[in-house]
């Protein structure tokens, strides 16, 4: 099983790692893997580094530029057998340098597991790629990790990176991690604005008060007025996600109760579906429907997105 610890630049989580590791020494804790104990400040045990069985695969590889594929792999007491298991034996005597991301990254996670470990400690694995070729070999990563059937911990800045390899993420600001689920329970249930905020939601400002059929209104800063089935009152954040929302040129006839007007303010291409920011609002379409309505930036048009899907949350 995979675990991600996710969260924003220097929340804790390569530091976390490092500790789990050994190459950091906390004030006071405990880490136990299989039954073993790796530190325990309170009995003063502190294993170095080498009697850790973890393999680390760090952000930026730190693969030895002088030496081979085969001499990296080694190095670190594997042979030739994981090179073939993951797919590098014909590269056995090339240079780092002379590799691509993902052939970088294969030789890594071969040499981390020359030591045999019973955990694998992966930080930022992707932090490394270019957009072109992260896709392809986050995809890649994510099959070489069922594959292995080892307990991975991995840390990432990217929530999509976190819900493509992991199947549960803890989220992490300032050292505390503020929740934890799998993927789908992160969205739909954020336990604060941020987390919403970090899972791509759209994050809106409003004050909310019963309204009608049982359903929570919400004035937002605008003026626009939205309603939720969730429950709240007073200040609180209005969380709608961007695949959540339709456009249209006028507001539809549908069971979307929720419709804001406003100016195209972007377009851009994700994959093969576009988004679109209208107003305070960012929509993700097919790029079939956006050439069907024929968007360009400073159109007026609508964007609607039901009660259900407009979840509120406390600030902070």
């Amino acid at each position: 099983m995979t675990f991600a610890l996710a969260g924003p630049s220097g929340a804790g989580k390569t530091t976390l790692l490092r500790a789990i590791a050994g190459l950091a020494r906390p004030e006071r804790g405990r880490i136990e893997c299989a039954g073993e104990t790796w530190l325990d400040s309170g009995r003063g045990i502190g294993l170095p580094p080498a009697r850790r069985a973890a393999g680390f695969l760090f952000q930026d590889y730190a693969l030895f530029p002088h030496l081979s594929v085969e001499g990296n792999v080694r190095f670190a007491g594997g042979d030739g057998t994981l090179l073939e298991r993951f797919g590098v034996a014909h590269l056995a005597r090339a240079k780092p340098g002379e590799l691509s991301g993902g052939e970088r990254q294969r030789v890594a996670l071969a040499r981390a597991l020359a030591r045999r470990p019973r955990v694998l400690l992966l930080d930022e694995p992707l932090a490394a790629l270019d957009a072109h070729t992260r896709a392809a070999v986050r995809a890649e990563l994510r099959e070489l990790l069922e594959q292995l059937a080892l307990p991975a911990l991995l840390v990432t800045h990217d929530y999509a990176d976190a819900a493509a390899l992991a199947s549960r993420i803890g989220v992490i600001v300032d050292g505390r991690v503020v929740q934890v689920g799998t993927p789908a329970e992160l969205i739909a249930a954020p336990a604060s604005s941020f987390v919403a905020d970090f899972t791509g939601g759209n994050l809106l400002h409003g004050q909310a008060r019963p309204g009608a059929s049982g359903l929570t209104e919400i004035a937002l800063e605008d003026g626009s007025l939205v309603v939720s089935t969730d429950r709240g009152s007073g200040h609180v954040g209005v969380v709608v996600y961007p695949w959540e929302v339709t456009l249209a040129r006028e507001a539809p006839a549908d069971s979307a109760q929720n419709h804001v007007r406003g100016r195209i303010a972007s377009i851009f291409p994700v994959g093969n579906r576009v988004r679109v920011r209208v107003g305070p609002l960012t929509a993700e379409v097919t790029a079939g429907s956006a050439e069907r309505l024929g968007l360009g930036q400073g159109d007026t048009v609508v964007a609607s997105f039901k009660a259900t899907g407009t979840r509120l949350v406390p600030l902070g």
